[in-house]
C-alpha cells in the first residue's frame, strides 16, 4: 500500500508565492495549474491536496497577502499612525505582485475571488485602532473611527498604486510625495486646538 504524500507548509508557501508572481505576469486566466506546479517545483496534486483547485488556490493566495499585510501593519502599530503609514508602502514595495493581487481586480474579472472578509478585516485592524489611540490622545478629530481610517488608507492606498503602477517619469522622487502625503494626511486629521 502506498504511503500518502504529505505536503508541508513550505510547498504551501512557495506555492502562494509563485501563483501571485504567476498571475500578476500572466493575468489569472492564462495561468494554469501545471504552471504554478512547475514554477513551485511540485505537482498539481499538491495543489490539489492543499487547497482543492485553481479558485480555492486564488483565494488563499489573496488571503495570504493579506494576512502578510496585516502582520506588517501589527509590527509598525507601536510607532502610530505615520509608522503603518510608512510600513504600507514598506511592504507594498517588498511584495508587489501580492498587492496587485490583493487590490488589483484582475481575480474579480476571471473568477469570484475576493479575500475571506475576516481575513481582510483584521489586516486592517492596527490603522482603525492607531485611530482610536489618537483620538484618545486628543491629537486626531473625533469622527467615526472606521470614516477616518478608510479616508487614511484611501489616500495612502492611492499613492503606492501609483507608484508600482510607474505612473510618472522614472526620475520621480516617490519617497518624498509620499513622505508629503503623510504629513498632509496628519495635518488634515489633526484635532483643532481648544480655544
Amino acid at each position: 500500500m502506498a504511503r500518502p504524500v504529505i505536503h508541508d507548509q513550505h510547498v504551501q508557501d512557495r506555492l502562494l508565492a509563485v501563483t501571485a508572481e504567476l498571475v500578476d505576469r500572466e493575468g489569472p486566466a492564462r495561468v494554469t495549474l501545471r504552471d504554478v506546479a512547475a514554477a513551485a517545483e511540485t505537482s498539481t496534486s499538491a495543489i490539489y491536496s492543499l487547497f482543492g483547485g485553481k479558485a480555492q488556490l486564488l483565494r488563499a493566495a489573496v488571503d495570504d497577502g493579506f494576512r502578510s499585510f496585516g502582520e506588517s501593519q501589527r509590527e509598525a502599530a507601536k510607532d502610530g499612525l505615520l509608522g503603518l503609514g510608512q510600513a504600507y508602502r514598506v511592504w507594498a514595495l517588498d511584495h508587489p505582485a501580492l498587492y496587485r493581487l490583493m487590490f488589483g481586480g484582475a481575480l474579480a474579472a476571471y473568477v469570484d475571488c475576493s479575500p475571506t472578509p475576516e481575513v481582510a478585516s483584521e489586516s486592517m485592524l492596527p490603522l482603525v485602532e492607531a485611530v482610536v489611540a489618537a483620538q484618545s490622545a486628543g491629537s486626531l478629530r473625533k469622527d467615526e473611527p472606521t470614516l477616518v481610517a478608510m479616508a487614511i488608507w484611501g489616500q495612502v492606498h492611492g499613492l503606492v498604486s501609483l507608484e508600482l503602477a510607474q505612473m510618472n517619469d522614472p526620475a520621480t522622487d516617490w519617497n518624498s510625495i509620499y513622505e508629503a502625503a503623510l504629513d498632509s494626511v496628519a495635518r488634515a486629521w489633526a484635532a483643532s486646538p481648544d480655544p
